[in-house]
This record gives C-alpha cells, sequence and structure tokens, in this order.
C-alpha cells in the first residue's frame, strides 16, 4: 500500500478524522495548498464540508482549481472526492447561487426534492449503499454496505456507467462514482467505521495503468 497521501488543503473539510482514518491504516498523510507537493501526489483526497460556491470560491483563489485538474486529467493522479469534495468535482452546483464545479465528471448537484414526507433534510447518519457491480471502492464489501452521510445536496447523473453506488433517502441518489483514476463518495468513509475504512484501503491501492 502507498505509505503517503495528500489532502488538498483549502480551509474546510474534515480533516481531522480523514487523517486519523488513513494514520490507521497505517498510511502517511499530508495537508497541503502547495502546488508543487499536489503535482507530486501519488494519490489525492479533495475533502469538504459546506457550501459549494464557498468552496469553489477558495479553491479558484489559490489556485488549486487548475492544480486539480492538471494533476487528475493531465498526471492521472488516483483522487477521491469526499462529500462535498465528491460535488466540487462535478459540473455544477445549485446551492446559494448556480456555481460551476471542476467539471471532472458530468455530474450536477441539486437540492433533494422539496417532497420528501417524513425524510429530514439534512439526510445524516448511516444509510444502505446499494453496490454495483465491480467497483473497486467497495471491493470485499458485498452488494450493500452502511456507511455514514450528511448533506442536504445530491448529484444526478449525466454519465450512469460511472455510478457505483446508489442510496435512498426519500428518492434514490448518486452515493459514488468511479471513473478511472477519479472517485467520489458522497458518504463519509472516515466516519464509517470499519465499512468506510475499507473503502479508504481500496482507494489507496489503486494504480492508475493507464
Amino acid at each position: 500500500m502507498i505509505k503517503r497521501v495528500v489532502i488538498i488543503d483549502y480551509g474546510t473539510g474534515n480533516i481531522y478524522s480523514i487523517k486519523s482514518a488513513l494514520k490507521y491504516l497505517g498510511v502517511d498523510s499530508v495537508l497541503s495548498a502547495d502546488s508543487r507537493i499536489i503535482r507530486n501526489a501519488k494519490h489525492l483526497i479533495l475533502p469538504g464540508v459546506g457550501s459549494f460556491h464557498l468552496a469553489m470560491g477558495k479553491l479558484k483563489k489559490i489556485g488549486l482549481d487548475t492544480i486539480i485538474h492538471e494533476v487528475a486529467t493531465k498526471n492521472g493522479v488516483p483522487v477521491l472526492g469526499i462529500c462535498l469534495g465528491m460535488q466540487l468535482m462535478g459540473l455544477t452546483s445549485t446551492e446559494d447561487k448556480l456555481t460551476e464545479g471542476l467539471g471532472l465528471i458530468q455530474f450536477p448537484v441539486t437540492k433533494f426534492s422539496e417532497n420528501m414526507n417524513y425524510y429530514k433534510i439534512p439526510h445524516v447518519g448511516f444509510n444502505t449503499v446499494q453496490v454495483q457491480p465491480k467497483s473497486i471502492l467497495y471491493r470485499g464489501l458485498g452488494n450493500a454496505a452502511d456507511l455514514y452521510f450528511n448533506h442536504s445536496f445530491r448529484m444526478t447523473s449525466l454519465e450512469k456507467k460511472s455510478v457505483t453506488g446508489i442510496c435512498n433517502h426519500g428518492e434514490n441518489f448518486i452515493a459514488s462514482f468511479e471513473k478511472d483514476n477519479l472517485f467520489g463518495t458522497q458518504f463519509h468513509p472516515e466516519n464509517s467505521q470499519s465499512n468506510g475504512l475499507l473503502v479508504l484501503k481500496n482507494f489507496l491501492e489503486f494504480k492508475n495503468n493507464a
């Protein structure tokens, strides 16, 4: 397993929990906004908690949007977006106001439907993810896994073949995607106990042979 992973630092995200989970797995990690460190990374994690619009503003202000895009598309570095980090990898979000994302995957982000009956928004807590066959992230977890969520917005899909996990909270939504070296989880693997640790381990063991 790789012994070092770079967590992208742009002032948002559940960094302590991610670093703790990686440490438990025996993985050295570094939190950085340094373009040189990010360009030389073997694996990248894009965390995120809070507003899509504000997060994209922070990434652009320090030039990390172009660095992430370069590393992901030209260098083929495996990238894992977690929760808001996953959403930032998509096309756009309607949170606060319509905002363009990194555009790494053709998934727009919208809020859960208003007609949710007794389902509360935000969606918080453990929920079951239905796993698609041949997924890399869920290897060893079978056809379904309970994982921890905390979100009010969700991705919709223009690339259905890239969707590897589906969850339901009043309606079906994308719990994860995998496309070449790009990975995203709407859930927080770092807070999902043994199932989440296995998801992280599977990501860190992935090598892009393209």
